[in-house]
């Protein structure tokens, strides 16, 4: 099959100097690959230099057959209409000026005459039958936007699908419709993804990590195992080249102490003057050609163990990793943690958002509120945190609760972590908090950063820290979509730090992973809006 992209020997460097990628070297064709990646690794950067957007060091990249991009948030222009953002709005001017009897020599020479018809058939698929493309963009939602974007794709019959990001602020059954139209899709696919739920429709996953690109043949579910039989053996490796390199210092040092013995007993033998002076001189002789021997030994042995530690520290990926004991919250499992009783809520004048929510949470549980977008999760979030009152009905909060959202509100962009966590927990001293910030990863000059320079995954690590390490945590922690933006090893971070929390959870996610990973034992699904 062919390559429609090709790279060969790329190299990239930011703009401040960092190397990105060094000799890279890849291709895709018409398979669906999965395109994984710590957050700044590259993969943004990889994306653009495949559209010509970036220019590489050296290397180069080339492109056969024609790519459809989908980027992570589609973003109208303002006035645009649905055509416009889907960037078809010139082909469907030409076929409305050609069957108005307005169409000129060029009209018809360029005209696309089947793609109302195709574009028609896209938005069935997506999701969005019927949907007008002159209808304005701006009316759609976010997940609209995303889907229509995806129709145009699919309209366009790209040689390969470029998607960054699909299905983020999509909700359940918009990310089962993305996984299905990549499932039916004949041609190629790149897929930039944290979505494992989507990652397990690929056919191959490309891992960029520091050390490089890694192919891996098969979805995530193959992608992970592997990944993890192989890091675990590099780790292996490298616990053994470091025990052969200090084995063979051992033995050099044993030699040089053996031969310095040996040394000083010729010496005190000379300095008696009871052996003759040839026995001697042959003794001396000897001495010298083995200790050249052993040094020559020696250095061969330690060259081999250097190199073979190298090599070893080479295959390893040097990554802290997020582990540790969480305080305790101190929540007695007969304790009402929240209660809402018939609850209603809609704003003034409009239709309910909710009505006749009733669900009440004791002990330690884990629940999950989900439902399509609109359904009014986030309203009861902010019901649940005091931040809105129901319009009818009763919420009862029986105990103090921490709320992180996807934008993590708790923390001011202006203030360091340090400054965030002395705010947040007034009780702590400053050694508690860098102490604190240092069990979640941001160690020393780390923890003097400040929180509009973090990325999406440190701003909720460090959220994490802030609340989670309080020497009285909460006992209610409530979670809002935090997997958005995340990459695969912040996802997993954090699903370890929380399967360490001992209090109750309030989650709203679409993740499915996540939630079985994180041990939620009950959900509250909220209808489709009316």
């Amino acid at each position: 099959m062919p390559n429609f992209v090709t790279i060969d020997g790329l190299s990239y460097k930011t703009p401040d100097g960092r190397s990105l990628f060094d000799n890279l070297t890849l291709a895709f064709g018409a398979e669906r690959t999965g395109l994984v990646g710590r957050n700044g690794v590259g993969k943004t950067s990889l994306v653009g230099l495949i559209l010509g957007e970036l220019v590489p060091a050296s290397g180069a990249v080339s492109v056969r057959g024609r790519i459809g991009v989908l980027r992570q948030t589609p973003a109208p222009a303002h006035g645009a209409s649905v055509a416009d953002l889907l960037e078809l709005g010139e082909a469907l001017d030409r076929l409305a000026r050609v069957e108005a009897g307005m169409g000129t020599e060029a009209d018809f020479a360029e005209a696309d005459w089947t793609l109302e018809a195709r574009l028609d058939a896209a938005f069935a698929q997506v999701g969005l039958a019927g949907l007008d493309p002159r209808r304005p963009a701006a009316s759609l939602s976010g997940g609209q936007a995303t889907r229509a974007a995806l129709a145009g794709l699919l309209a366009s019959e790209p040689d390969l699908l470029l998607l960054d990001e699909p299905t983020n602020n999509l909700d359940a059954e918009a990310r089962a419709l993305v996984a299905e139209v990549l499932a039916g899709w004949k041609g190629g696919a790149m897929v930039v993804s944290h979505d494992r739920g989507l990652l397990r429709q690929m056919d191959r996953i490309v891992d960029l990590t520091s050390l490089g690109a890694r192919v891996h043949g098969g979805n995530y579910d193959v992608y992970a195992l592997r990944k993890a039989e192989e890091e675990a053996a590099a780790a292996r490796d490298l616990a053994e080249a470091e025990r052969a390199q200090a084995r063979v210092g051992r033995e050099a040092q044993e030699a040089r102490e053996k031969k310095a013995r040996r040394d000083a007993a010729g010496r005190r033998d000379a300095a008696r003057g009871d052996a003759p002076k040839v026995l001697l001189g042959a003794r001396k002789e000897r001495a010298e050609n083995s200790g050249g021997r052993a040094n020559l030994l020696a250095q061969r042995q330690a060259a081999e163990a250097d190199a073979g530690l190298a090599e070893a520290q080479g295959r390893v990926e040097r990554l802290r990793r997020l582990a540790f004991d969480l305080p305790p919250s101190g929540l007695a499992a007969g304790k009402t943690v929240l209660a809402f009783e018939e609850v209603g809520f809609a704003w003034p004048g409009g239709a309910p958002l909710l009505s006749g929510v009733s669900f009440q949470m004791t002990g330690p549980r884990r629940l999950a509120v989900t439902g399509p977008n609109g359904s009014g999760k986030s309203t009861l979030i902010r019901l649940a945190v005091g931040h809105l009152a129901p319009t009818r009905g009763k919420v009862t909060a029986g105990v103090r609760a921490a709320l992180l959202d996807q934008r993590t509100d708790l923390l001011a962009d202006d203030e360091t972590l340090v400054e965030a966590f002395l705010r947040l927990n007034p009780e702590a001293t400053d050694n508690a908090a860098r102490a604190a910030l240092a069990r979640f990863l941001f160690r020393n000059a780390a923890a003097a950063k400040t929180v509009a320079s973090l990325s999406g995954g440190e701003r909720l690590r460090a959220a994490l820290a802030c609340v989670l390490m309080s020497e009285h945590p909460p006992r209610l922690l409530i979670l809002d979509e935090p997997t958005n933006h995340l990459d695969l090893d912040s996802i997993a971070a954090m699903e370890a730090a929380l399967r360490g929390y001992d209090g109750a959870m309030l989650l709203v996610s679409h993740d499915r992973d996540f939630l079985d990973a994180v041990g939620v034992d009950e959900e509250l699904v909220l209808p489709a809006p009316t």
